[in-house]
């Protein structure tokens, strides 16, 4: 199998395994893969629990639609984070129902959407800004990402939902699937649960690098 068809099948994969347990609904979401001469990445409206590998949509580097189904609207997005950030080899993106609750309750900070609670979150996923509200595909949060795609590894679009990205595919989903459990877990704890103090940030430096 090509690489380019080992792509398709891993987006294919972690798509159906969202969507299967509900971290992603209906017709929402979007994934992408870098590839040598571009990039692939989700149609438009498409159920990321449906996928069929032979339409997910293939762009070349000059963002040209080359084959398969119409590009989601958010490839500009996609390619901000992969332009700016060359150790990036997969971004997911999905409307995570405790994440999206996060952003109309309150997020913690605005350069921080959640405080670091667990030790995973800080390992595997670090800082998450909020970008404001802005629609579907707009052009200044793809701007907006631009300026922080090689300072952290992803992003929540308020009322929206977080924006992943790793070195491929599989590690962004697991990324997004730790945030939004720390983000359900923040939700349904009260009374709000202490972050972790510094001694214990700097033992998981230490020990796993982690860059909190």
């Amino acid at each position: 199998m090509s690489r380019e068809n080992a792509l398709r099948e891993e987006i294919c994969d972690v798509g159906r395994s969202l969507y299967q347990r509900g971290y992603t609904v209906g017709s929402a979401g979007n994934i992408s893969a870098r590839l040598d001469d571009g990039w692939l990445i989700t149609p438009t409206d498409i159920c990321l629990g449906r996928l069929d590998p032979a339409a997910i949509a293939k762009v070349n580097l000059a963002g040209e639609w080359v084959s398969g189904d119409k590009p989601s609207k958010t490839l500009a997005l996609h390619r901000q984070v992969y332009d700016r950030n060359p150790g990036v080899g997969g971004v997911v993106h999905t409307h995570s129902t405790h994440l999206v609750a996060l952003t109309l309750a309150g997020v913690w900070r605005e350069d921080d959407i959640l405080p670091p609670l667990t030790p995973y979150q800080v390992m595997k996923v670090g800082h998450i800004p909020l970008i404001g509200y802005q629609r579907p595909g707009s052009p200044k949060v793809a701007e907006q990402v631009a300026q922080l795609a090689n300072q952290v590894r992803g992003v929540m679009l308020e009322r929206l939902g977080p924006v992943v990205w790793e070195s491929s595919v599989s590690k962004a989903s697991y990324a997004l699937e730790e945030l939004e459990e720390t983000a359900r877990l923040w939700l349904m704890s009260q009374p709000r649960p202490a972050p972790l103090d510094q001694a214990a940030l700097d033992e998981l430096r230490d020990a796993f690098g982690a860059t909190w």
